[in-house]
């Protein structure tokens, strides 16, 4: 799924994250960014940016976004994201 914040998303770094991290994740939820829900717990999901992945929490109440981790992971294979993009026609997630 794509996953999509207004212009000026509120991230919480939790864990002190350098701001470059910080303000990547807030480019990648602007312009949408490729989502993996979790399955167990609402509003949280793994994102995807290239060769970075964030674990979020998009709060219901605020619509804060709570950056609890990020990593470098291997890039996901186009053929990936196409097939993301192509679901997600009809559903991306616009957020707050």
């Amino acid at each position: 799924m794509l996953i999509k914040l207004n212009d000026r998303p509120v991230i919480d770094n939790l864990r002190n994250y350098p701001r470059e991290i910080v303000d990547r994740l807030a480019r990648a939820l602007r312009e949408g960014a490729v989502a993996e829900a979790d399955p167990r717990r609402k509003g949280f999901y793994d994102v995807a940016d290239g060769d970075r992945s964030f674990f979020i929490h998009v709060s219901p109440v605020t619509g804060h976004v709570w950056l609890l981790a990020s990593w470098f992971a291997e890039p996901a294979p186009r053929a990936r994201y196409a097939h993301h993009l192509m679901a997600a026609a009809g559903q991306c997630a616009q957020l707050y």
